[in-house]
C-alpha cells in the first residue's frame, strides 16, 4: 500500500477546510450535517473525520484557520488593512463564506459555552497581536498618544465587528473606502 506524504495530508486538510468553511457559511453550524459536509467536501465522513475528530473540532478548525490568517495580518500591517482587505475582496466567495463563518462562530460563543471556552485563546491572539502593533506603531510616532492603546484597539475591534456584520448582511461595500480612511485617521497622530 503506498504512504501518503506529509504534503499530501496537509493539502487533503487545507481542502477539507475549504469546502466545510464554506458549507458552514451556508447552512450554519447545525445545518451542516455529516451528509452536507460530505457532498462539499466530495469525501466519505471516515475521509473527514480521519482528519478531525468531529463535525464540532472541522468547525474550530476553520475558525481557528481564519484566526491565524487575521493574526498574520495584524501583526504585520494592523487591523485597519485587515478591514481593507476584507473589503476589496468582498464580494469573492471565498469572502463570503469566511464571513459567514465569522458570524458562526459570534452566534456560537453566545450560546455555547464550551466553545467559547475553546475560542478565548483564538481571540486573545488576535487582541494581543492588535496591541503589539498598536504599541509599535505608538513607539514610531505614528499612533495618536492621548487615548491609550487599549481604547484604541477596542474602537478598531468595534470598527472590524461592524465592517463584518455590514458585509455579512450583504450591505454595499463599494462606500466604504473613505469610512475606512476614517477609521485610520482616528488612530494617527495629529
Amino acid at each position: 500500500m503506498p504512504r501518503v506524504s506529509q504534503d499530501q495530508l496537509d493539502a487533503r486538510r487545507q481542502e477539507i477546510l475549504a469546502a466545510a468553511r464554506a458549507c458552514f457559511a451556508r447552512h450554519g453550524y447545525e445545518g451542516a450535517t455529516v451528509r452536507r459536509l460530505e457532498e462539499a467536501t466530495g469525501l466519505s465522513r471516515g475521509a473527514i473525520f480521519h482528519h478531525f475528530r468531529d463535525k464540532d473540532s472541522l468547525f474550530l478548525a476553520v475558525a481557528e484557520d481564519d484566526a491565524a490568517a487575521m493574526v498574520e495580518t495584524v501583526a504585520r500591517n494592523g487591523l485597519v488593512q485587515v478591514m481593507r482587505d476584507l473589503l476589496a475582496r468582498a464580494m469573492s466567495p471565498d469572502t463570503t463564506g469566511w464571513l459567514g463563518s465569522q458570524l458562526e462562530v459570534s452566534r456560537r460563543l453566545r450560546t455555547d459555552p464550551s466553545f467559547a471556552r475553546r475560542w478565548a485563546e483564538r481571540s486573545a491572539a488576535i487582541a494581543e497581536a492588535t496591541r503589539e502593533r498598536l504599541a509599535r506603531q505608538r513607539e514610531a510616532g505614528v499612533l495618536r498618544e492621548d487615548v491609550p492603546i487599549d481604547v484604541l484597539a477596542r474602537f478598531l475591534e468595534l470598527a472590524y465587528d461592524g465592517l463584518v456584520l455590514h458585509l455579512a448582511m450583504g450591505r454595499p461595500a463599494g462606500d466604504l473606502g473613505p469610512v475606512l480612511d476614517l477609521v485610520e485617521e482616528a488612530v494617527r497622530r495629529r
